[in-house]
């Protein structure tokens, strides 16, 4: 998680000096389209030859993605010298982008479904809220890392930095154990998306409630970083840690209480301070006022994502853990991959829509949670469980 998240607040301004700034929503919607792509294939496989399996093919893109930006840097000096060739940099770039986002694409499932493996269903909120923990620290460091790095030492410092992480990230991989019963060999037919399912359809009510989070994580990743730095924020970095710093503290206490008293209940709370947290960052003019909106929104994200990851493990048949938890996943990408492309296409056009984009964000979760808790407090209209037993 530090390793491709240490890049990710300052890709933009990378961006911008390979003169293409106009393209900023492609920064996170093509890593999004990367990993969407990628969510076909690895819970399937997850499956069918095993959670490892899954996990070190993820692991090792993030391990050498990071050493290919140094080359694609290079080859872009040398290509922008040419008017001819000046843009053949950026389309490598986003070429890139689109294949790093393989390792979001595999890692994530593969290791929610090993974890859903190991332990008890009743500490199933638990397990998943210390694994979003382990994921927010490096979050938390890697983008104050990553911007440290970019600022006092360049941009391929940072680059590097991201593939040594990377590279000890695999190295634990690799010392895991298999998980599923009797795997099998990869094999062809794990690629054949016309053969065998793609979406685990029990898994559609955890889909549906992650699409407004995600889209907001995608605003927030595209236009945060310039949000921010027009505060005052020397290291863009910083402000993504108190975010990821509010969303570990609320891991801690989130997952349990979904175990206790069902996900619904919590999900509903998670979506109304995501609306607020987001509100509050439409109308922030100074560092104080963003920081408390940030703080809230990282509570949104503690409470949301272990337990959306949670419920997704409940819903789905036990054979089929793996592939409902990549038909969730596919939401995320989505709502990423939307959320970065529109409001970075509206943002480099206007930025006075900046407020706007995140009151969209406000009100889209505020109308979810109603949706949410009006079905869950009708029984007769709803088909997944509240409470773990």
């Amino acid at each position: 998680m530090a390793s491709f998240g240490m890049i990710m607040p300052e890709l933009p301004e990378y961006l911008a000096k390979m003169g293409a700034s106009h393209l900023l929503g492609y920064i996170i919607g093509l890593f999004t389209l990367g990993a969407f792509i990628s969510r076909f294939f690895s819970g399937r496989i997850a499956d069918r030859a095993g959670r490892r399996v899954v996990m070190v093919f993820g692991t090792s893109v993030a391990a050498i993605a990071g050493f290919i930006y140094v080359l694609v840097g290079v080859m872009h000096e040398k290509w922008s010298a040419d008017p001819d060739t000046a843009m053949w940099g950026v389309w490598m770039f986003l070429i890139l982008r689109t294949l790093h986002g393989l390792s979001t694409g595999f890692r994530p499932t593969g290791t929610s479904a090993f974890l859903t493996d190991i332990i008890p269903k009743k500490r199933r909120g638990e397990a998943l809220g210390y694994l979003g923990v382990a994921g927010n620290a490096g979050m938390a460091g890697g983008p104050a890392l990553g911007s440290y790095l970019a600022v006092e030492y360049g941009y391929d410092a940072m680059f590097i930095a991201s593939s040594v992480l990377g590279i000890i990230a695999l190295l634990f991989t690799l010392k895991l154990p298999e998980s599923l019963p009797n795997p099998r060999r990869v094999n062809l037919d794990d690629l054949n998306i016309f053969k065998g399912g793609i979406l685990e359809k029990s898994a559609w009510p955890a889909a549906f409630f992650l699409l407004p989070v995600s889209a907001a994580f995608g605003v927030f990743l595209t236009i945060t970083p310039d949000f921010v730095d027009a505060l005052g924020y020397k290291y863009k970095g910083l402000f993504n840690t108190i975010i990821v710093a509010a969303s570990i503290l609320m891991r801690f206490v989130a997952g349990r209480a979904s175990d206790k008293y069902g996900r619904e209940p919590l999900l509903v709370i998670g979506g109304f301070l995501l609306f607020i947290g987001m509100g509050i960052m439409s109308i922030a003019t100074t560092k104080f006022t963003a920081a408390i909106g940030g703080v809230v929104y990282g509570f949104s994200i503690g409470i949301n994502m272990p337990t959306i990851f949670a419920w997704t493990a409940d819903l789905a048949p036990k054979h089929k853990i793996a592939l409902g938890l990549s038909t969730m996943l596919m939401a995320l990408e989505i709502g990423i991959g939307g959320g970065a492309f529109i409001s970075g296409t509206l943002f480099a056009a206007n930025h006075e829509l900046l407020p706007s984009i995140y009151l969209f964000c406000a009100v889209f979760a505020g109308i979810s949670s109603c949706v949410l808790w009006f079905f869950y407090r009708n029984p007769n209209l709803k088909k997944s469980p509240t409470k773990v037993e």
